[in-house]
């Protein structure tokens, strides 16, 4: 009797032993066609996940290894994307534009559901305003949030607030942006209207001092301020020209009167300014985004400018700006590496938007639709495209944030 009740256990213990050394991963995605920029793959792998981890990539992982398994047929497999110009410095202050106020947008409303697993806010808080903002909005979010830090002490808190030279301290701007590494990525200038460098200066003086990019929203003055002398003298390899393909008041386009790109401007890119979509509800045409591209000014990072005043306009999502750029002849590689590997490096986090073991188990599952599409700029044209990105699911640490279909999830009965 007891050796039957030994041999019993036994068999227990072996099968015990089996069954969890075949799921040995928390999550295996199989059959997905996997893209990330920084590996150089474009083919058809699977990919395992364990304790939030990105645990192995392989031509086949078994489905008996996985305690959960997701069938990614038919579907890309994407580092999760990154937002590199969102504005969520979201509160209930009145005029106060994008710091604390009504006009920002809490991340995780707006991000998984698009496949952004980071976004970065561009300067919507200053170093005043940090703490609050870090309370507000960055603690308070399951997407991971970093920022540029405004020149402007208030931040992009509008009007007034954003002409007060005053108020433009590199030094001090610097110094709290190297105690928050962990968040801050760089330094931002914007809607600044004087026809005067001094702000231009002040923010690339900080990026210097921090050793960070800079971001800069151009344009405003009268007379224009000259846009070569800023892309060939005043920024540096690695700063931000943002809303690339924008035709505003007081800045000079990056297209001219005859269709042409201008010269100094490829001269730029190739210096390496890097040129930011930043598509916003104001900020992105396709009478210069077109001929651009034809002339092949490609951009290096694609983004949304994300706020209540182009959530719902022409520019909608990320996936939307990005699938503008499919339909403007951008290959999918090329999109997905500017809304991935590209400004993890632009803001120095390269443990950031790529799928190698080891790395955190950000994901994006994504579905390229074809048919027939209509996208919308920032002066209510149309452009017809036969190709359309949207997110199938999205994991943040190895946790499903958002299914749209209930890949991840059992049938009920």
């Amino acid at each position: 009797m007891k050796s039957h009740f030994f041999k019993l256990l036994f068999f227990i213990a072996l099968f015990s032993f089996y069954s969890c050394d075949a799921q040995q991963y928390d999550l295996v995605i199989r059959n997905g066609h996997l893209i990330d920029a920084k590996n150089n793959l474009d083919q058809k792998m699977d990919l395992a996940i364990q304790d939030g981890k990105i645990a192995a990539i392989e031509k086949s992982i078994a489905p008996e290894q996985g305690k959960k398994v997701v069938d990614a047929e038919g579907l890309i497999v994407s580092p999760g994307l990154i937002d590199m110009h969102s504005h969520n410095f979201h509160g209930t202050q009145p005029k106060k534009y994008l710091a604390n106020s009504f006009t920002a947008l809490p991340p995780d409303g707006f991000t998984f559901r698009n496949g952004i697993t980071t976004l970065v806010d561009a300067g919507s808080p200053g170093w005043r305003n940090f703490d609050l903002y870090k309370k507000q909005t960055i603690d308070q979010s399951k997407t991971r949030v970093l920022t540029f830090l405004n020149i402007v002490g208030n931040g992009m808190a509008g009007g007034a607030i954003e002409q007060n030279l005053e108020d433009m301290d590199p030094e001090t701007s610097a110094e709290f942006a190297q105690k928050h590494t962990d968040y801050v990525v760089g330094f931002k200038l914007a809607h600044f209207n004087g026809y005067n460098w001094t702000p231009t200066e002040h923010v690339v003086r900080a990026g210097e001092l921090a050793n960070m990019p800079v971001m800069i929203d151009f344009g405003g003055s009268d007379p224009e301020l000259p846009l070569e002398e800023l892309l060939l003298e005043k920024l540096r390899p690695g700063d931000v020209f943002t809303h690339a393909y924008a035709h505003v008041k007081g800045r000079t386009t990056i297209v001219d009167e005859a269709g042409k790109v201008r010269p100094y401007v490829f001269q730029a890119q190739e210096k390496g300014i890097v040129f930011d979509v930043g598509h916003g509800g104001g900020s992105f045409v396709f009478e210069q985004a077109v001929p651009a591209m034809e002339q092949g000014l490609k951009p290096n990072t694609i983004s949304t400018d994300l706020h209540t005043g182009s959530m719902n306009g022409g520019m909608k999502n990320l996936l939307n700006v990005m699938s503008k750029f499919l339909n403007l002849k951008m290959s999918l590689l090329e999109v997905l590496a500017a809304a991935t590997w590209y400004p993890a490096q632009v803001i120095q986090k390269p443990a950031l938007g790529h799928l190698s073991v080891g790395a955190d188990a950000d994901v994006a599952l994504l579905r390229l639709l074809e048919g027939d599409f209509g996208f919308v700029d920032t002066a209510k044209k149309k452009m017809k495209g036969t190709q359309k990105l949207v997110c199938e699911l999205t994991l943040r640490e190895g946790n499903v944030v958002y299914d749209l279909n209930g890949l991840a999830s059992p049938l009920w009965k």
